[in-house]
């Protein structure tokens, strides 16, 4: 069960992160979100990461020159685009960060075309991302077999298991579930340490995987040789 941690503000909670067991670590360019980050603290938090780790920028409606400029200068690992980006600029955008996941909201009628897409990952997401609010999983059911499913939305160390158990996702994020308070953007090292266990033993008890995870050795795209 890959792990991803999202909205992460600073190097302290990064770090515990880590340490926890996550496998990614995610961080928002996204305006007006209580968790923006700017590149220059994700920058220096990145220097102090141990090798092995998964980062991840997270855009919404940005331009795809800058979603590629920023995920390849400051050498994270991929992109998550949460917002309503076309089709063409998600292909442009594959073509040239290691890997990219694409969030959805529950219920989106293009949830059952996913799988002609370009992207690794498909997140879905409730109708309120951030909100900590979680919505029916059984809208989930129309992803499609085979792809990499990123459940989010609402997930907490309390209900993560049985998230797991009911839709099993190939992987599962979270933000405000782990949160001091909703929207601090502080994360509580005892909700971490919970969702990240219970995370791992549901995920043990489904056992079987498609064996694939972002490289985190990847190189990054050169991205100024194409004008891009």
């Amino acid at each position: 069960m890959w792990v991803k941690i999202c909205g992460v503000t600073n190097e302290e909670d990064a770090l515990l992160a880590v340490a926890l067991g996550a496998d990614a670590l995610g961080f928002v360019f996204a305006p007006g979100s209580p968790r923006q980050i700017t590149p220059e603290t994700v920058g220096e938090i990145l220097h102090r990461l141990p090798t092995g780790v998964i980062t991840v920028g997270v855009f919404r409606d940005e331009t795809k020159e800058r979603v590629v400029e920023l995920v390849n200068t400051l050498g994270l690992g991929g992109a998550q685009l949460h917002g309503r980006e076309p089709l063409s600029d998600v292909r442009w955008i594959r073509k040239r960060v290691p890997f990219v996941i694409q969030g959805f909201v529950a219920g989106d009628p293009a949830l059952a075309a996913v799988g002609n897409g370009p992207v690794d990952i498909v997140l879905v997401d409730a109708n309120e991302p951030g909100s900590g609010i979680a919505f029916d999983w059984a809208l989930a059911d129309v992803v499609p077999p085979g792809v990499r499913l990123l459940l989010a939305g609402g997930l907490n160390g309390e209900n993560v298991g049985s998230a797991i158990r009911r839709v099993r996702p190939w992987g599962v994020d979270v933000s405000t579930g782990v949160e001091t308070t909703p929207g601090s953007g502080r994360k509580d090292a005892r909700k971490l340490r919970r969702f990240v266990e219970q995370a791992r033993s549901a995920g043990a008890q489904l056992g079987g995987s498609d064996g694939w995870a972002p490289d985190p050795e990847a190189a990054p795209y050169d991205w100024m040789a194409d004008g891009a």
